[in-house]
């Protein structure tokens, strides 16, 4: 199973509002989007500075996040150990994230809830020195709060025909199976040879 630095798909938990305005909402919701708009900027300069509690406070207690690698984590606890095991563990993966999120459009507003989807174009550099941009979907769920809006489920994605660490998966499969054949190869090579020596037997005495 490819382990995705899924991990840092926490950082797409902000990213459920967009930078400009795709429709014209009422005042009341402009009022809405407008307060997204705040926490997708404090959730974006959050992950960035890897400040993780900054980030988890915005999170409703029973937050639910299935990462890239289809693990589900739920309630912050559960994130904040996800977060810990691939960034800051002795065997974490991703050594740093810098990511930048598209929406499709303006949040979908149900009262109290909101969900919004869009993309995503994270650039990783991971612990090995693997350097590599996954491009993503994503679809989060919102809900309010008193005054607050928090973030209540999040859904992370990426292409699993066609993305970097597949890529390099594929390549890493491709130097295996040529340094097999070369070495299957001289084998073959040095087999024959000595099968070939044998064969022609010792060389007959001068009488």
């Amino acid at each position: 199973m490819i382990r995705l630095p899924g991990c840092c798909v926490v950082a797409l938990l902000f990213a459920f509002s967009p930078s400009a305005v795709l429709a014209e909402p009422s005042s009341a919701d402009a009022a809405t989007h407008d307060a997204l708009r705040v926490l997708k900027q404090e959730m974006q300069d959050a992950l960035n500075a890897q400040d993780l509690d900054r980030l988890l406070s915005h999170l409703h207690p029973d937050v639910s996040f299935t990462t890239m690698n289809n693990d589900v984590r739920v309630g912050k606890d559960a994130i904040r150990a996800y977060y810990e095991e691939m960034m800051r563990g002795p065997h974490r993966i991703v050594d740093r994230v810098q990511a930048n999120f598209e929406v499709d459009d303006l949040t979908r507003l149900y009262g109290d809830t909101g969900v919004a989807r869009g993309s995503s174009r994270d650039h990783y550099v991971l612990t090995d020195g693997t350097d590599i941009v996954i491009d993503g979907r994503w679809t989060c769920t919102l809900v309010r709060e008193g005054d607050r809006w928090l973030i209540a489920a999040f859904h992370y994605s990426t292409n699993v025909f066609d993305n970097p660490l597949l890529t390099r998966v594929k390549h890493l499969a491709l130097a295996g199976v040529t340094v097999i054949g070369l070495g299957a190869l001289l084998a073959g090579a040095v087999i024959g040879r000595r099968l070939r020596r044998r064969s022609a037997g010792p060389a007959p005495h001068a009488p």
